[in-house]
């Protein structure tokens, strides 16, 4: 296991040079000059020229390129164009806006969808499984800036219940974190209802049924464990995929995460804020997904095996 966990560990380094490469020359192709949005429309060519050569962005892009990889390699994701401050300390400074609407997020779809999904397998057919696909159907097609907008005009203008935004405590985080909840409880009930009905089929959860084992232990005990596969590979691509920034969902709610920041920093072709922040991203996601793969050894011991 260890040595799978270093294996992966150095996968990241091709990683961070393909994402950083495409960030920075995508960036380099936008419209717009950073030295013009950062000083304005009065600003006169001299002082622009002047910031360009403070930026060094008169330079050839793979000399730009070749400049910032070499201070990432002493840990140094660069300075933002806007702020002039380092890119790493306004990063992990709204990570942890970011982290906390990601784990309520997660925790919301989790504990609605598994049940559901669980049921619906076990019920197919009936009118829970397809109010339950319903639900599903509705939560991945209703766009998150929409319902983010319907849930402000419901409880925060009509009702005054919740904040319309921010991050001013644990009642600001219930509409963001249900915005983001639902569609994500609406990958995994889906995952979890197909991945339930493959196993209940398998010959094994017959045998048991067979021995007169409980429907409960039959379902909970078996058939959900050898079903959890898939359920944990969503559970973490969806948790990746909001680490990264849920954009619009921040901006909706004006939460000060690290979305918001990314958004803000491609308004002002801010090349170094840009490509830190989805470095970071990266890694982040990275990450994640080699912690499913470490969960995956204890749900089933033969992986685990395959990793030794």
């Amino acid at each position: 296991m260890i040595k799978y966990v270093i294996k992966r560990l150095l996968m990241l380094i091709p990683v961070i040079i393909g994402v950083s490469f495409l960030v920075y020359f995508i960036m380099s192709l936008t419209p717009g000059d950073p030295a013009k949005i950062m000083l304005g429309d009065t600003a006169t060519v001299e002082e622009i020229q002047q910031m360009h050569e403070e930026l060094g962005l008169d330079d050839p892009i793979i000399i730009r390129y070749g400049r910032y990889m070499l201070g990432l390699l002493h840990g140094d994701l660069g300075n933002s164009y806007t702020t002039g401050r380092s890119v790493f300390t306004e990063v992990f400074s709204r990570f942890p806006a970011t982290l906390t609407l990601t784990f309520w997020s997660m925790l919301i779809a989790i504990v609605i969808s598994i049940p559901i999904g669980i049921i619906s397998a076990t019920k197919q057919y009936s009118f829970i499984d397809s109010f339950s696909m319903i639900f599903a159907l509705l939560g991945i097609s209703i766009p998150n800036f929409w319902l983010g907008l319907m849930l402000i005009i419901a409880f925060s203008v009509n009702l005054g219940w919740l904040p319309t935004g921010g991050f001013s405590g644990a009642a600001s985080i219930i509409l963001p974190a249900i915005t983001l909840g639902t569609g994500c409880a609406a990958n995994i009930t889906r995952t979890t209802r197909s991945s339930m009905l493959e196993v209940i089929r398998q010959d094994f959860i017959r045998t048991a049924k067979s021995k007169g084992v409980s429907k409960r232990k039959v379902i909970n005990k078996h058939a959900l464990r050898n079903a959890l596969i898939p359920v944990v590979t969503i559970i973490g691509l969806q948790f990746g995929q909001l680490l990264g920034g849920a954009v619009l969902t921040e901006t909706v709610f004006s939460w000060p995460g690290i979305g918001q920041y990314l958004v803000n920093s491609i308004n002002g072709k801010d090349t170094n804020a840009v490509t830190g922040s989805i470095i970071i991203f990266a890694v982040c996601f990275s990450l994640v997904n080699l912690l499913v793969d470490v969960v995956y050894g204890f749900i089933d011991p033969r992986i685990k095996a395959e990793y030794q």
